[in-house]
């Protein structure tokens, strides 16, 4: 081995990891191009819950935005944002706003999917079944079932600083959930103890989802997007037994 060789191993060591990560991100969903009520508004917001909106980063979703938004506009909507402690890192929408995205800085991701509808299998609209040949056996004429998820069951305590992410189903918590821990799910959260900490569910659309806990003393809840911070939460229901659910744009909370 050579004087040189040292320096060459030691370059081909990695210097970094590529991992995959889910991360709760919040939107704002642009309705309006009226920075002085989004400024009041956002404010409001922020006031509630001071904690939570620092060095938040965010996602400005224009899907429901009418008309043309302007780079000045964005550039003061984006200032608006960062007084009150909010990074904006992407823009949501069309292919149309990629050239804006960039004049920002932004990244550019693309809409969210359209709520699933229930199917409707009616005659009219139900695609006609492939027929079996003569020679097919019977179980290749059998349509195969879909995959079910049974999604995590956590028996431990989740600590501050913990994230539990159940991909695909519900996330069944059988102990206490601290603060500073996040619980995240594609379908139903059940904490069968107090719920502190984040708790997340329907994190991928699913406005079916529901949380349900036997103590809520969460520093957030949301469904799908759509949340409340302890400060709302403590104005009634705190620590007692609930589910939350989601009632069109906001939150319903019911006593179990």
């Amino acid at each position: 081995m050579t004087g040189n060789s040292t320096p060459d191993l030691l370059d081909n060591d990695p210097v970094f990891h590529l991992k995959g990560g889910m991360l709760a991100m919040t939107m704002i969903e642009l309705i309006r191009q009226t920075p002085d009520a989004f400024a009041r508004q956002l404010a409001d917001k922020v006031e509630q819950a001071p904690n939570f909106f620092q060095d938040t980063p965010v996602v400005f979703s224009l899907e429901k935005l009418s008309g043309e938004l302007e780079p000045a506009m964005l550039q003061e909507l984006l200032r608006i944002s960062r007084e009150h402690g909010l990074q904006a890192v992407a823009l949501r929408g069309e292919e149309r706003f990629r050239a804006l995205a960039q004049a920002s800085e932004l990244v550019l991701l693309p809409p969210g999917r359209t709520r699933e509808k229930p199917l409707d299998t009616t005659a009219e609209e139900a695609p006609a079944a492939p027929q079996p040949e003569d020679n097919a056996s019977p179980a290749a004429a059998t349509p195969a079932e879909p995959a079910i998820s049974c999604g995590r069951v956590i028996t431990d305590p989740i600590r501050s600083g913990q994230q539990v992410y159940a991909r695909g189903g519900d996330l069944v918590v059988l102990a206490p959930v601290s603060a500073g821990a996040e619980l995240l799910a594609d379908g139903h959260i059940h904490v069968y103890g107090p719920l502190r900490g984040r708790a997340l569910a329907g994190v991928r659309g699913n406005t079916e989802a529901r949380i349900i806990c036997q103590s809520l003393e969460a520093e957030l809840v949301s469904i799908a997007g759509h949340y409340k911070t302890a400060e709302d939460l403590r104005k009634a229901h705190w620590k007692q037994a609930l589910q939350v659910s989601l009632d069109g744009d906001s939150l319903k909370i019911t006593e179990l």
